[in-house]
């Protein structure tokens, strides 16, 4: 990663810290911090994407403003998250995406939906988006099944190359080895705190959503966004099991598997969204990075978007309005899918790769020929 002004804040934010270690027992960022002296660009890329902007270093510290030293960790950690979205991106022409990011994710909404509209208009008879259309291959009926798995297997597996890629620019970067990445007590360690947000607690009693007072907020609204994300990709992977291996054609009935999948998974996506949306709104302006809410607000509306119109399609899949519908929440996924690897989503995946290489700090490999039961008896001597 490059030398910036963000990444010079940080290391001067990082050396204070580490005098002081007053924060210790807070989040993964501080004992990851008390292992080095020094501070590299990869080492502040690793930290920043640890951090999980809980807040609670910046009601606690003694030099946070009005202080000369001006010390806002979690200030400053976002922006430098931030830097590595643009810095690890791939295919890297397309990294200047992450400059004006809440555009960028509006123009492709819109350009999404008109897509899939004019796509519709112009393969099928208009007015079958205006009819009911009920029964198996219904919304084959609107949107012929080629289109739809033309433009949304497309951008997703699309979606899924760039993100592996930008998975291997930040390991290189922060001296992670391919080896390392099967290794299987730090690999569980990591996936254990990535499904329990456990970071999300601060250091214990919880984050500092929205003043200085602890809470777990955040870390539920997480939880219903993230968990309703995975229960939609499984009603997804269902639905493509039941059409493919059992040969029946969606839509399918209220109390099938895919659709009660997603029926819950949108609900915890709509909960989920909407509660981050709101604890942004109230949260205390201070700590936050406010050049890059933007980007925030315009993910977390996307995912909102993303479940409301699918929820909102199950509810009136019987109805003349479905068409319209389907075209509508067809063109949401394809925005969603085009944009992930070039907005906040991303963090998902610096994150997890930075919990992994924290857990493999707390477990290191021992040294060539460095067995427990030597350890035992030199201990023992």
């Amino acid at each position: 990663m490059r030398e910036t002004e963000a990444t010079t804040d940080a290391r001067r934010a990082m050396e204070v810290c580490n005098a002081c270690r007053y924060c210790e027992g807070y989040c993964a960022v501080f004992p990851a911090m008390t292992l080095r002296r020094e501070f590299s660009t990869g080492d502040l890329s690793y930290i920043a994407n640890l951090c999980h902007n809980c807040r609670g270093c910046y009601y606690a510290c003694q030099y946070a403003p009005p202080h000369p030293f001006n010390i806002n960790l979690p200030q400053v950690l976002a922006q430098v998250r931030s830097e590595t979205y643009e810095e690890y991106a791939w295919p890297g022409p397309l990294a200047g995406l992450f400059k004006r990011n809440g555009t960028i994710v509006a123009l492709a909404t819109a350009a999404g939906i008109a897509l899939t509209l004019l796509l519709t208009m112009a393969l099928v008879d208009p007015r079958v988006l205006y009819q009911p259309q009920v029964g198996p291959g219904a919304f084959y009926r609107v949107i012929p099944w080629w289109l739809m798995v033309t433009l949304a297997g497309g951008t997703f597996l699309f979606s899924i190359l760039a993100l592996v890629m930008g998975f291997r620019n930040f390991w290189r970067d922060t001296g992670g080895r391919a080896d390392e990445l099967t290794r299987g007590r730090p690999l569980m360690t990591a996936l254990h705190d990535i499904l329990t947000l456990k970071n999300l607690g601060g250091g214990g009693g919880g984050c500092n959503d929205v003043d200085e007072g602890f809470s777990q907020l955040r870390r539920r609204f997480h939880h219903f966004m993230f968990y309703g994300f995975l229960l939609c990709f499984a009603s997804t992977t269902s639905a493509t099991f039941y059409d493919h291996f059992l040969g029946h054609v969606a839509p399918y009935p209220f109390w099938s598997l895919p659709v009660q999948l997603g029926t819950w998974g949108g609900v915890g996506m709509v909960i989920g969204t909407a509660g981050l949306i709101w604890t942004k709104i109230v949260s205390d302006p201070a700590p936050a990075a406010r050049n890059l809410l933007g980007a925030d607000y315009a993910l977390l509306v996307l995912l909102f978007l993303s479940a409301s119109t699918g929820l909102l399609l199950l509810g009136l899949r019987a109805t003349g309005a479905m068409g319209v519908l389907l075209a509508i929440h067809l063109g949401v996924i394809l925005a969603l899918f085009v944009v992930v690897p070039y907005s906040k989503m991303v963090h998902g995946v610096y994150r997890s790769a930075a919990l992994l290489r924290h857990a493999l700090e707390r477990h290191p490999t021992p040294p060539p020929g460095d067995k427990p039961s030597d350890r035992a008896l030199g201990s023992a001597a």
